[in-house]
């Protein structure tokens, strides 16, 4: 009879589990921090507050950089193996 710890390599899955969890829980609060810099940048650009504009502006194209690099990441990861 084949052991199950012999089949599955319990530390790699955990690995890909925890990367996965990290991943995708980082993204998603990169992707909302983007939405948030949008919105933020529209209504104080409507406000007429220029500075606080430009930090909102700055938030959202650095957080759709977060995404862009993730994605980089990942497709660089699954071609590699």
């Amino acid at each position: 009879m084949i052991s199950f710890a012999t089949v599955v390599d319990i530390n790699a899955l955990l690995k890909v589990v925890l990367a996965s969890l990290v991943a995708g829980i980082g993204v998603s609060i990169a992707f909302s921090l983007a939405i948030l810099g949008a919105t933020g940048f529209v209504d104080m650009r409507r406000d007429h507050r220029a500075v606080e504009a430009t930090g909102f502006a700055l938030l959202g194209v650095l957080a759709l950089a977060a995404c862009a690099a993730a994605v980089v990441v990942g497709v660089v990861a699954m071609t590699s193996k």
